[in-house]
């Protein structure tokens, strides 16, 4: 998350995106998504319709999105409930902004795993490039936040960047990622260590090890 206080209820807020409303791409995407849930429970799209929001105000902005007000009051109305309920599961779930971010938003996981294998260092290594836990940099690139597990840990310490996860970091790797991102460029996501395919053993297996080049079967060993 960036930051957890919703952006005020400005007459300039209300002058950028009072009128929002979907794209016509959206407003069919938004359209299946309502309908995949029983009549009368329509209201239960409210997730993923702010998610599109969010995403529709992202690709406006260049950024990875975030929900002033007004455009939670158009999700409301879209779904005919209050606003205060919209609210609430926007500022409940993380994954949703409702303050301004930048181009990358930069998620560093610091629980337990992550923090034994180095995220320390590489929140240091963000600091290094001007970063700052909950701030955006002045040239709108990056937001930095400190986030909870997001279920790498198995390839611990990880980054979540807007919608990619990069696993197995190290200072140098996440320069290196960060560097791709501010070329325009898409680096490759999951681990960067150069030795793992995904998230088997560093080192490779250490047990059924003949299924590692064909679908072994153990039954008649067994």
């Amino acid at each position: 998350m960036a930051d957890r206080a919703p952006a005020p209820d400005t007459p300039e807020l209300r002058e950028r995106w009072g009128k929002f409303a979907w794209t016509a791409e959206n407003a069919q995407r938004a359209k299946e998504i309502v309908a995949r849930y029983p009549e009368g429970r329509q209201r239960s799209a409210v997730m993923p319709l702010l998610d599109l929001a969010q995403r529709q105000v992202g690709a406006e902005t260049n950024t990875q999105g975030w929900l002033p007000l007004p455009v939670m009051e158009f999700v409301a109305q879209e779904l005919d409930m209050p606003v205060i309920r919209v609210l609430e599961v926007a500022t409940f779930y993380t994954m949703y902004n409702i303050a301004p971010v930048g181009r990358f938003h930069v998620q560093v996981c610091g629980t337990t795993p992550c923090m034994l294998r180095g995220s320390d260092a590489i929140l240091d290594a963000c600091y290094k490039r001007g970063m700052k836990k909950g701030h955006t940099t002045d040239d709108g690139l990056w937001t930095l936040t400190e986030v909870e597990c997001m279920g790498n840990c198995a390839s611990a310490p990880m980054v979540q960047i807007n919608d990619g996860n990069y696993e197995d970091l190290t200072p140098e790797r996440l320069d290196k990622v960060l560097d791709a991102l501010e070329r325009g460029e898409t680096p490759k996501e999951g681990t960067q260590d150069p030795e793992r395919h995904t998230v088997e053993p560093v080192g490779g297996p250490t047990t059924l090890k003949e299924m590692v080049t064909d679908n072994h079967d153990y039954r008649g060993e067994w």
